[in-house]
């Protein structure tokens, strides 16, 4: 397979994305946990490899407000990954890790946003991290930005660099639960090159 194209994945490549995606994802929600000083259930991920044009209607709509952290992926791997959180569950997120300080009403304050984007920080890095060690490829993150917007726009910006790559992209679902449940969406855009990467150091041939 020298020519490696998502569109053409076979069920032993799905497997191995699979894989990494429920790895990746139990240890965010680890971090999280950690964070958070409690205990956190979650369901097994949900992976998918999607056309990126059906992303948005996968997590509930591209009119839905969403916070995103983007962060770019350098090292051995590049390209790009987004954390995606329905706007509610954010809320309640983000008051967890406040201890209750949160700014009541529909709107983040500039602390909420702080606090949020460090969540964000925390779970992708464990994601990263987990995908390091699987692989043994250096993987770094840089520093995330955040946004509160519709998921269509938010979207748009790894659209843009996905374009340059290809169709698909991996999306990994995970669930969990602490009190009400959430949602969370990640988002990994690697660039074909780093897909080769991925594959090749966990004994695919590509």
């Amino acid at each position: 397979m020298s020519e490696l194209n998502l569109n053409e994945v076979t069920q032993n490549y799905y497997d191995v994305l699979k894989e990494i995606g429920n790895i990746g994802s139990g240890n965010a929600m680890t971090a999280l946990s950690q964070m958070l000083g409690c205990k956190i259930d979650m369901e097994v991920p949900k992976v998918d490899l999607l056309e990126f044009s059906e992303v948005g209607s996968a997590i509930g709509g591209e009119e839905q407000i969403m916070v995103g952290v983007f962060l770019g992926v350098e090292g051995d791997v590049t390209g790009s990954m987004l954390f995606l959180v329905e706007k509610q569950s954010a809320k309640t997120l983000i008051s967890k890790v406040m201890m209750g300080m949160g700014q009541p009403g529909e709107d983040f304050s500039e602390m909420e946003l702080s606090a949020m984007q460090e969540v964000g920080n925390i779970i992708t890095g464990a994601y990263l991290n987990s995908l390091s060690t699987l692989t043994g490829l250096r993987i770094y993150p840089s520093p995330p930005d955040l946004t509160v917007d519709m998921a269509g726009a938010i979207l748009s910006v790894p659209a843009i660099e996905f374009g340059v790559y290809g169709d698909q992209i991996l999306m990994i679902q995970s669930r969990f639960f602490h009190e009400v449940q959430i949602d969370g969406y990640f988002i990994l855009v690697p660039d074909m090159d780093s897909y080769r990467k991925i594959l090749s150091s966990l004994g695919m041939p590509v």
